[in-house]
């Protein structure tokens, strides 16, 4: 840089300097006055929150906060749980059978007595639902239920996360007449085979990063400029027909464009979405029956839906099926075309829609037993809005943990990856169906052995008081309520006893699991009849999932290799998230609004609350709680999840004992102790070799990185994950 180079620089920032500094008054004039509206809100909820029959919820919504917002202001309006009874003395119970002889047997379940819900006064079904509404309305969920399991916040336990915070209270069922009735179907609400096949919709595959685009008619580059939303619809229906109604993004990421200048990816996300849109397009206002209007804000895989005229267009990323591994827009496109040809011979009215979660419960539902006369011909009943919001408060998802120094050492022989392949088929083959029975601690007590052990057996959700045998050494057996929202942990201290809810899985490999018996007290529970409701369907996707892999190892051609390999990634994913989609969380519904004259924000709905602002528009979204889902089925997500996680820790796998004959026992709890050093949904992270053998099989474990030499044990997600793409590529290297 010379002088004169040097002086015009000078220049330019004075420039900046001057075009700033009037936009910083007017940013500290508009802070000042959002805190006065901050203040003034406030206030108003303290008043509001004096009333005496405020509900959290109802504040929350008026107020555009979360439930936990308004319980900060309002520590009153917090939703309470039954009052712990006494510990009573443990009745006993044989060992089961595949319990070393030599082991102590499992300590008993034993009754509690029912105790009251200090807020159930009076029968007032209403104010018990308001009461469970607060206790769920966390409106942290992605529109789509796309189904996508939402993965537990690796929260530490309350003993490393200070005092400073307070776990969630999970809720209980109310106590007498007033729980009771809410063990009842959804009034003409069932789930029921469809009667009509879906709209096939033309598809394109585009590489934002290069231009590239492929669909059914050919492949060209296009000029997209910034790769904003107009330059996208501009250029490519200028090549392409209108009949293409779905563009997916293969790679380029275009809605991360200028995420430096957000202090959230949602906030960039949201500001591509909404940007200017070409002459004659707009935001999908209003759709068919079986798609859904207006944007999916999210900071990953986003979807944006427009319209011109009866045109309707939904640029989505193929990130929700599979992660393409760079694979180029044609190699893409055959997986999608091998994908539909695996799963033609399976289901006859197969249409690939938007996502996964979306495609997997439309092909489940075309499983539901169709002949006259035949058990749940007439639809599988939805159960009443109490329960279905009792399990979305109570039963958690996959298994994300990352144990940190000083439970394992700071630095550790070496790093191990197994993951279980196509695990949640495996626990599929038993449902919960119908309405559930409530078994109190008192109906649970007056059991026979036999009989509780059947109901531990069968498909069911129990609320339980544990007790961590004093020197456990190992992991945490069961998932407890963390501070944050959805935030789950993982108890493994000696002696200490907790309230948590649990399925009958995760219960049972608690009081059976092969290092010590932890004690268990029954408080309250859910028991299903059980069924296969879920069983041809996973049967059939796992046959599709199987005949891919197998085509993937045998072609001869690289790109159908490949096509094949991410085909049967995307078969896992629509059992994955078509599992998740029957969870049914609360509806998240969002919208943006065009900013007045002078910048003013203008008014947004009722309820909605504002989650990000950009130069011309905001964004708001609005939690509108439970739909009248005819397919809400959370009771056979909750049964999938919770088998999972105890798969986990031990499981039967598909390989045999040379010795016994028996399947060999895999998991964290087969594994020596101190060697966990994370989990992530199905996926163990140890510092020990693993030998268990792959037998190909659905939730067996495969071996997916592995470096043998010591290693500094992860302390935070970005080490976590940089070990694991280390791992990874050194055991690839391995089979070079």
């Amino acid at each position: 840089m010379d002088n004169k180079e040097y002086s015009a620089g000078l220049s330019e920032l004075r420039a900046v300097r001057d075009e700033l500094k009037p936009l910083e008054r007017e940013l500290v004039q508009l802070q000042a006055k959002v805190g006065k509206l901050h203040d003034r809100r406030a206030e108003q909820i303290r008043q509001l929150g004096g009333y005496a029959k405020a509900t959290s919820d109802r504040i929350a919504t008026a107020a555009g906060l979360s439930v936990i917002d308004i319980v900060a202001l309002v520590p009153s309006l917090a939703p309470q749980s039954a009052p712990e009874a006494p510990a009573q003395p443990p009745v006993k119970e044989s060992a089961p059978v595949d319990q070393p002889a030599a082991q102590a047997p499992a300590e008993p379940i034993k009754e509690m007595s029912a105790a009251p819900d200090p807020d159930s006064g009076s029968n007032d079904r209403a104010g018990a639902l308001a009461r469970l509404r607060s206790a769920t309305a966390d409106g942290a969920f992605d529109l789509e239920a796309l189904g996508e399991p939402r993965q537990a916040e690796n929260t530490p336990s309350p003993t490393d996360a200070g005092p400073a915070e307070a776990e969630r209270v999970l809720p209980s069922i109310p106590a007498g007449a007033e729980g009771d009735a809410w063990f009842r179907a959804e009034p003409g609400l069932a789930s029921k085979r469809p009667n009509f096949k879906q709209a096939t919709r033309g598809m394109a595959f585009l590489d934002t990063a290069t231009g590239v685009l492929v669909w059914q008619g050919g492949t060209t580059r296009l000029d997209l400029g910034q790769a904003s939303v107009a330059a996208i619809l501009t250029a490519v229906y200028a090549v392409a027909p209108a009949a293409i109604e779905r563009i997916y993004i293969t790679a380029g990421d275009p809605w991360h464009q200028g995420s430096e200048r957000h202090e959230f990816l949602k906030d960039a996300v949201a500001a591509w979405l909404n940007a200017p849109l070409p002459e004659g397009w707009t935001v999908e206002s209003s759709r068919g029956k079986d798609r859904q209007a207006g944007h999916l804000v999210h900071p990953r895989n986003p979807v944006g839906r427009w319209q011109r005229g009866d045109q309707h267009t939904e640029i989505r990323s193929v990130g929700e099926w599979f992660d393409p591994e760079g694979a180029d827009p044609a190699t893409v496109r055959a997986a999608f075309v091998e994908l539909w040809k695996a799963l033609r011979p399976h289901f006859e009215d197969v249409v690939l829609m938007g996502a996964p979660s979306q495609t997997g419960r439309d092909l489940w539902s075309r499983t539901i037993p169709a002949k006259a006369g035949a058990k749940w011909a007439d639809g599988f009943p939805v159960m009443s809005e109490e329960i279905r919001g009792l399990l979305h408060a109570t039963a958690g998802q996959g298994r994300t943990e990352l144990i940190t120094p000083p439970r394992v050492p700071e630095r550790v022989p070496g790093w191990f990856e197994v993951d279980r392949t196509f695990a949640y088929a495996k626990h599929t083959w038993a449902s919960g169906v119908g309405v559930p029975r409530r078994i109190t601690a008192a109906a649970f007590a007056a059991m026979t052995e036999k009989e509780q052990t059947n109901a531990l057996f069968a498909p069911s959700h129990w609320q339980v008081r544990v007790t961590i045998p004093q020197g456990w050494n190992h992991v945490g057996l069961l998932p407890a309520p963390a501070p944050g929202e959805r935030s789950w942990h993982y108890p493994y201290e000696g002696g200490r006893t907790f309230t948590t809810w649990a399925g009958g899985a995760e219960v049972n490999l608690a009081l059976r699991n092969p290092i010590a018996p932890w004690r268990i007290e029954i408080l309250d529970g859910l028991l299903w009849e059980s069924g296969d409701p879920l069983k041809g369907w996973s049967t059939k996707l796992r046959e599709a999932w199987q005949s891919l892999r197998a085509t993937a190892d045998l072609h001869g051609d690289e790109q159908q290799k490949q096509a094949c390999r991410l085909a049967s990634r995307a078969v896992r994913s629509i059992l994955l998230y078509g599992i998740g989609t029957f969870a049914q969380r609360p509806r998240i519904t969002t919208g943006s609004l065009e900013l007045g004259a002078g910048g003013e924000v203008p008014d947004l709905p009722d309820g909605a609350r504002l989650t990000g602002i950009t130069d011309t528009h905001v964004t708001w979204e609005r939690n509108q709680g439970f739909a009248r889902d005819q397919y809400a089925h959370p009771e056979w997500a909750a049964g999938v999840w919770s088998a999972a996680r105890a798969a986990l820790l031990s499981v039967s796998t598909s390989a045999k004992d040379p010795q016994t004959g028996r399947p060999v026992k895999a998991g964290a709890l087969h594994l020596p102790a101190g060697s966990i050093l994370a989990f992530r949904t199905d996926a163990i992270y140890t510092s020990a070799p693993v030998d268990w053998e792959y037998g190909g099989e659905p939730g067996d474990y495969l071996l997916k990185g592995r470096m043998p030499w010591e290693q500094t044990t992860p302390r935070n997600d970005e080490e976590f994950y940089y070990l694991q793409g280390l791992g990874r590529q050194a055991y690839e290297s391995e089979g070079m």
